[in-house]
């Protein structure tokens, strides 16, 4: 039987980009029993809120096959991610039983892109000279950084190029150079052994 992962997630790109990476990550594993499930999407300002969390976890699992874990993603913004990570977590682990991982990207998602940034030459308007800035994870306004490094008319637009970003990016590369995305790929790995240890 097919064990599923649920991600909650805050923006439309990562509805779609998410579960690539979760994908990427479980075709690494070789966890082809593992499905990816469409993520639910919660806006940040309410899912920090005191039981809005909690709620969001309930009806992420709620009508849902198979759920076996999940995964939260937030940017961090101007959070402490050593900060909020762990009290978020400790709230999810009161709404289910389920295996959980939280993830705050520091700043932005963006910031795993800009750590991978060689590999993304050509993708999406990316130019073709683009590099990695030192501590991608530092930069406030990834996004913004991101269109910067894009061929002449273009910028960045997250629902339209985040998923592309996300499938050609080299993990190895975002995972080396931004601690949150190495976070994102050690609790991934180790909610997936439980899974099938389950």
């Amino acid at each position: 039987m097919d064990h599923s992962i649920v991600s909650i997630v805050e923006g439309k790109g990562e509805v779609e980009s998410v579960p690539i990476l979760l994908r990427r990550l479980c075709d690494q594993m070789e966890a082809y029993d593992v499905t990816v499930a469409r993520p639910f999407r919660v806006k940040r300002n309410r899912v920090v809120k005191e039981g809005e969390l909690e709620r969001a976890v309930r009806q992420a699992i709620r009508g849902r096959e198979n759920v076996a874990s999940i995964v939260l993603l937030l940017d961090a913004d101007d959070d402490c991610p050593a900060k909020l990570g762990p009290a978020l977590l400790a709230r999810c682990r009161q709404a289910t039983q389920l295996p959980v991982a939280v993830v705050i990207a520091n700043k932005e998602v963006e910031g795993w892109f800009l750590g991978a940034k060689e590999s993304l030459r050509g993708v999406r308007g990316i130019r073709d000279d683009a590099t990695a800035p030192p501590n991608p994870e530092s930069i406030r306004g990834a996004k913004e950084r991101l269109s910067q490094n894009m061929r002449e008319g273009r910028r960045y637009l997250e629902v339209d190029d985040q998923p592309a970003l996300a499938q050609r990016m080299d993990m190895g590369k975002a995972s080396e150079r931004c601690p949150s995305f190495r976070k994102l790929l050690k609790d991934v790995r180790e909610i997936i052994v439980q899974m099938n240890a389950g």
